[in-house]
C-alpha cells in the first residue's frame, strides 16, 4: 500500500455520494488512532497536518510513519497539507513524498488567490500531487491562523466557478457559515449557497471547520455534494479530556503508555461517529 492523492479519493466519493472525512494528526499516537478505526471500518481517509504539525515532526518523520501503518493497516492513505501559504513550502513537502496539498490563500483578494494557487497547482501537478485551495474565508483559529468574524465572509458562487476556471484546482474549499474551532451557538449553514456552488462547479467541494457541527448538518451538506469533511478541534478535545480524566484518577501516574492509549480510544469514538456521518464505511475494496 501507498500514500495516495487525495484526487482519487475524493473522485470516488463525488461518484457515489458520500465523503472522505480529513482528521488532524499532532503526533503519532493520533495517526494510530485514526488508521485503528478507518482500518476496522475500512474508510478511505486523509490524513491532514498543518505547518505546526510539521514543526512538531519532521516532514520526512511523517512521511515514513503513515507510509509504514499504510502498510501495516493494508490501506491506502492521502497525507495533506493542511492550510499550507507558500509555494516554498509546499515544494519541500511533496519532495519529501507527499501527494496533496492545500494552498490558503483565502486572506489575498481574489486576483492575488488566483494568482498563487495556480503557480502551486502547476508545480503540483507536475509531481501527481492533488490541490486544495479555499475561496471566502472561515471565521475561528486553528494552529497560529486566527480570522475574526469581521473578516471572515462566505463563498460567492459566480466566483467560485471563476476561480475553478482560472486555477484548475483539484477541490475547493468553500464558506458557507461554519469556522474553525468549537461553537458558542448552532451554527447557520447556508445550504442554499452550497447548492448554487455545486450547481456551477463540478470538482469536489471541502467542509471546513466540522468540528461541533451538527451530525444532521453535516449529512445535508453531503447530500448537496460535499466529498471532503475536515474535523480537528473535536479530536483534539476528546483525547486531552480522556488524559485530563485519567490523570485525575491516577494523580501519581506517569507511564504513558497508558495515559496516551486512554487518550487514544477516546479519538476513536469521534472518528467512529464522523465516518459514519460521512458515509464512508466499507468504501475501501478489500
Amino acid at each position: 500500500m501507498s500514500i495516495i492523492s487525495t484526487k482519487y479519493l475524493l473522485q470516488d466519493a463525488l461518484a457515489n455520494g458520500y465523503a472522505v472525512p480529513a482528521f488532524n494528526i499532532h503526533n503519532a499516537e493520533t495517526i494510530q488512532a485514526i488508521l485503528e478505526v478507518c482500518s476496522e471500518m475500512r474508510s478511505p481517509v486523509i490524513l491532514a497536518g498543518t505547518p505546526g504539525t510539521f514543526k512538531h515532526i519532521a516532514q520526512e518523520e511523517i512521511y515514513a510513519l503513515c507510509s509504514a501503518y499504510s502498510t501495516t493497516y493494508n490501506m491506502p492513505l492521502a497525507l495533506h497539507l493542511d492550510h499550507h501559504e507558500s509555494l516554498d513550502d509546499i515544494r519541500r513537502k511533496v519532495h519529501a513524498g507527499v501527494r496533496s496539498a492545500m494552498i490558503d490563500g483565502s486572506h489575498f483578494p481574489f486576483v492575488e488567490n488566483v494568482k498563487l494557487v495556480k503557480s502551486v497547482v502547476d508545480f503540483c501537478h507536475s509531481q501527481d500531487c492533488s490541490v486544495e485551495a479555499e475561496l471566502g474565508r472561515l471565521g475561528g483559529v486553528e494552529d497560529d491562523m486566527s480570522v475574526d468574524a469581521e473578516n471572515a465572509f462566505l463563498t460567492d458562487p459566480q466566483e467560485a466557478k471563476r476561480f475553478v476556471e482560472l486555477t484548475g484546482v483539484d477541490s475547493l474549499a468553500v464558506a458557507i457559515g461554519t469556522a474553525h474551532g468549537l461553537y458558542s451557538k448552532t451554527p447557520k449553514i447556508d445550504f442554499q449557497r452550497l447548492a448554487e456552488i455545486r450547481e456551477v462547479v463540478d470538482i469536489p467541494l471541502v467542509l471546513h471547520g466540522a468540528s461541533d457541527v451538527p451530525d444532521e448538518f453535516v449529512r445535508r451538506t453531503i447530500e448537496l455534494g460535499v466529498t471532503k469533511v475536515n474535523v480537528a478541534t473535536e479530536l483534539k478535545i476528546a483525547f486531552a479530556g480522556a488524559v485530563k480524566a485519567w490523570f485525575a484518577e491516577n494523580p501519581q501516574g506517569n507511564d504513558p503508555r497508558y495515559y496516551m492509549r486512554v487518550g487514544m480510544d477516546a479519538m476513536k469514538e469521534v472518528v467512529r461517529n464522523k465516518i459514519n456521518v460521512c458515509g464512508s464505511e466499507n468504501r475501501i475494496s478489500a
